[in-house]
């Protein structure tokens, strides 16, 4: 069994719903991140952390590429054309899309308030905006950015979906939005949340 370290609301949940969509099974120790706790596992403070035969693997899309690699799903063979491509929707998801989100999310609770820049908001969502015109662009009529298949860059894109939601940022409109409305109703993500809803619950009893 994995043990995944991290706290609900954060990158821990794109972790959680790959295994979700894996069929594997798991563990949540729910640490927030900067706390003493999550610092053990990553001198960053940051989460989420696996936890997977005596090591630790940090950073969420490092452990999701591992999941995908391990267990043959999700995604392409290291080495193909197709790999190449999917890990260039990798690198756009983490760069132009997850990229303004946590821009915006440092400037408003995660960096000391004094180093703050509270105007900085409407350029990360002006970066999000023509983010996902281009997302509209290389998604084309595709069901998923690879194809019929949902890959591992879907998952990055769906959980920035959320985060943006929850964050106030405009959502596209059209094609982009039918995509997102399709990842945020996968089965394996509602089983993560609820889940971690669960564990939530759980260690608030404790």
């Amino acid at each position: 069994m994995y043990k995944v370290i991290g706290h609900p609301r954060s990158r821990t949940m794109r972790v959680l719903w790959m295994l979700e969509e894996l069929g594997q099974p798991y563990e949540i120790l729910s640490i927030r991140p900067g706390s003493s706790e999550a610092m053990a596992h990553n001198p960053s403070g940051k989460v989420p952390a696996l936890i997977v035969e005596g090591h630790t693997i940090i950073d969420s899309v490092a452990i999701m590429q591992f999941l995908a690699d391990r267990h043959g799903q999700l995604t392409y063979p290291a080495g193909s054309i197709e790999r190449a491509q999917q890990d260039s929707f990798t690198q756009f998801a983490c760069d132009e899309v997850d990229g303004p989100l946590w821009t915006a999310a440092k400037h408003s609770f995660a960096l000391p308030e004094e180093l703050r820049v509270s105007t900085i908001k409407p350029t990360a969502k002006a970066e999000f905006a023509r983010a996902m015109a281009v997302l509209e662009v290389r998604l084309g009529d595709k069901e998923f950015v690879m194809g019929n298949a949902i890959t591992l860059p879907d998952i990055l894109l769906g959980h920035c979906a959320g985060w943006a939601e929850s964050a106030k940022f405009d959502l596209p409109q059209g094609p982009v939005a039918d995509y997102f409305t399709r990842l945020r109703a996968r089965p394996a993500l509602r089983r993560a949340m609820e889940k971690s809803a669960e564990k939530s619950a759980e260690k608030s009893t404790n």
